[in-house]
Formats: structure tokens, sequence, C-alpha cells
């Protein structure tokens, strides 16, 4: 029984700390599709070259979207009309970087580690997104063109805006994408229960194997590009390189179990490896370059620490996440 109160208080942990971001995620899918055409979409982001995974990156590198939030926008922007490859581009850089983690890699790390962070996140965003146009069939095509649909007049009052950015981002959207973003989290709280807590820290001597494990260890966890950084600041005054910092820096808020899920949907099983691969070695090969330059980060007492304790507004908004998420499961166990 210890055990399995320990995934559940895991469980709930994970909830918890992604749900403001989500939430915040939903709402902003909402405000986007009010704010933001189809056709827009299909002119900048639908192409099948890759200029569209360009755009997406330089669009996601400086938004302040997590790595959980992340994804309704992206599934609203495929929904839209994006191209495989730019959704997967826009995936990759934008839970990488923002303003506020920048910041925090400013603050912990130093200006050369916070620039250098910003720039492999909008390399890797092309690189993943280029990657994946590459392998998807060429008659898979943007979304048809708004002349061959029927356009739908809807109501241009501020308060009907309203309503269908809400409907919208807390009702269609997470009918989509709720099974698989719960799955993700249950898995994600099983992983973060069976890893103990700084099992990796005397194994982190050799380099290759240093960026290795923080592969495995970023890929399937949930955590947000600015909660990542102390952490890699640990890592690092634990006597690791920069560069394997940086592997976990990109691979841990980039990847997820409910990212990974949810982007299986999105862009299919295949493109789903290839992103994966073409994440990985782009994490790999900028490790690799940041080693060789000497880095020097802050080691001072962390600027933030995460609560260890859950605050009222923190548990509404996982109520009401979970409400969202639950709502979206019953309304497709009712489709099919």
């Amino acid at each position: 029984m210890t055990f399995i109160s320990t995934i559940l208080h895991e469980i709930w942990q994970v909830t918890v700390s992604m749900a403001p971001y989500l939430l915040f995620g939903f709402l902003m899918a909402g405000i986007l599709s009010e704010l933001i055409s189809k056709s827009f979409v299909r002119q900048h982001l639908g192409g099948r070259t890759w200029m569209q995974s360009l755009k997406a990156a330089l669009v996601g590198v400086p938004m302040p979207i997590c790595s959980c939030g992340v994804i309704p926008l992206a599934a609203s922007l495929r929904e839209q009309g994006a191209s495989r490859g730019a959704t997967a581009s826009f995936l990759a850089s934008t839970p990488q970087t923002g303003v506020d983690s920048l910041m925090v890699t400013y603050a912990l790390l130093g200006l050369p580690f916070a620039i250098f962070r910003a720039v492999v996140a909008f390399i890797s965003g092309i690189i993943c997104g280029t990657a994946v146009e590459a392998i998807t069939p060429k008659k898979e095509s943007a979304a048809p063109h708004p002349s061959t649909q029927q356009v739908e007049e809807r109501p241009t009052g501020l308060i009907q805006k309203l309503c269908r950015m809400l409907v919208y981002g807390f009702i269609s959207l997470p009918k989509n994408i709720s099974k698989p973003m719960v799955f993700g989290i249950i898995l994600s709280g099983i992983i973060s229960a069976l890893i103990p807590e700084n099992y990796f820290s005397d194994k982190m001597d050799n380099f290759w194997v240093a960026m290795l494990l923080m592969m495995v260890i970023g890929t399937p966890l949930y955590v947000c590009s600015s909660a990542s950084v102390p952490i890699a600041l640990a890592f690092i005054n634990a006597g690791i390189p920069p560069g394997a910092a940086l592997v976990f820096l990109i691979m841990g808020p980039a990847t997820n179990a409910a990212a990974l899920t949810t982007l299986w949907k999105l862009i299919g099983k295949k493109q789903l490896v290839v992103f994966l691969a073409a994440l990985a070695m782009t994490a790999m090969g900028t490790g690799l370059i940041m080693n060789q330059f000497p880095m020097h980060t802050s080691t001072s007492t962390y600027a933030c620490h995460a609560a260890e304790h859950t605050g009222l507004p923190q548990l509404v908004a996982t109520i009401f996440l979970l409400l969202v998420l639950t709502y979206g499961v019953i309304q497709n166990y009712r489709k099919n």
C-alpha cells in the first residue's frame, strides 16, 4: 500500500504542477481560435517547406508557455490547418524557452548559457519540423482552401466571442486530447515514483554517460522550462558538464509522457519517432558544442524554490483541470 500511495501522491503532484500552465494553454487556444483565422494559419504554417518550421519556431521561442500548456495550443494550430512539420517545430521550440525561463536561466546559469539555450530551442524546432515534414506523405497537404468550404457566419458581438473562446478552449479542444493527456499524467506520476530522488547524482562523472542519463531522465518526466533551470544548476554543482545539463534542459521541457502521447495523435506514430530522434540528436550535438566552451554558472542559492504545499489557487486550478479532463473523457466515450 505504501508504494501505491506513493504513486498516487506523485500523480497528484504532477497534476498540481501542470494545472495552471495547462489551463492557461487552453485559454490561449480559445483566444487564438478567435484571433487567428484558419486561412492565416494555412498561409503561414500550412505549407510543406522548411519555412513553415522556421516560422513556427520563431513564434514559439519567446512564448511563455510550458511543456503542457503548449499541447492545447499545438492541437489548436493543427486543427486550424498547420502542417505536421510546423506543429512539431512549435512543440519542440516553445516549451524549451520563454521570456520567464530565459530570465531564470540568466540569473542562475549566466547570460551565455541563456543565449545559447534560446538559440538551441530555435534550431531544434527547425530541425524537428523539417525532419517530420520530410517523412510525411506528400498527399497529406494542408486543410482545404476556404473557397472550397462553406463559410460559417458567426455573431461578432463581444459576449458571443467570449463564449466561443471559452467553449473551444475548455470543452471542444480538451475533448480531443483528454484521453492521451490523462494517460500521460498517470504514466508520468508512476515514473516519478519509481525513480528515487538524486539517484543519478553519483553517476555523472563521464560526459557521454551524463548526457545519456540526462536524456533518459528528461524525456518522460514533466518538468517545465523555468523549473528545470534550478535542477540543471544542481546537476552542474554536483559536477556534471554544462553540456549535459543542456541536454536535460532540452529534453525535459520539450518531452514528457503527457506531451508524447498527445503528439502521437497530432502528427502520427512514425512522425513521433522521427521527432524524438531529431530532438535527441540536436540535444547531444549542442551539448557537445557547449562542452567545448567554458560556462561559468552561479553557485548562489537558488532564486526560486518549488512550494512543498498546495496553495488555494493551485488547488482550485487542479480541481478545475480534473473537471475539464473528466468531461472530455466522458464526451469521448459518448462519441464512440
